[in-house]
């Protein structure tokens, strides 16, 4: 079976830590703003958890799985131009 695609899950850490050291820093007087930030941070938490329980999934069930950096992510072979005979 064919790889698949997932995020590398050092986007979600990336994207937590923004949240939680600049993001909610810079909303700390708003409860409004702090509230959807915490929700947002709570909401990719658990996208993260359930990504892992996937590769695990994945992984009892013999299916490999292609952390991706990139949307552009390209395998070599398709990268790779047809010989011209």
């Amino acid at each position: 079976m064919e790889q698949i695609p997932l995020p590398s899950p050092v986007h979600y850490e990336l994207i937590l830590q923004l949240l939680e050291r600049q993001t909610m820093s810079a909303v700390y007087q708003n409860p409004d703003l702090r509230q959807q930030v915490n929700q947002l941070i709570i909401t990719l938490r658990k996208a993260a958890v359930q990504q892992k329980h996937l590769e695990d999934a994945c992984q009892f069930s013999s299916v490999p799985v292609d952390h991706r950096w990139s949307i552009n992510h390209v395998k070599a072979e398709k990268a790779l131009p047809d010989k011209v005979l």
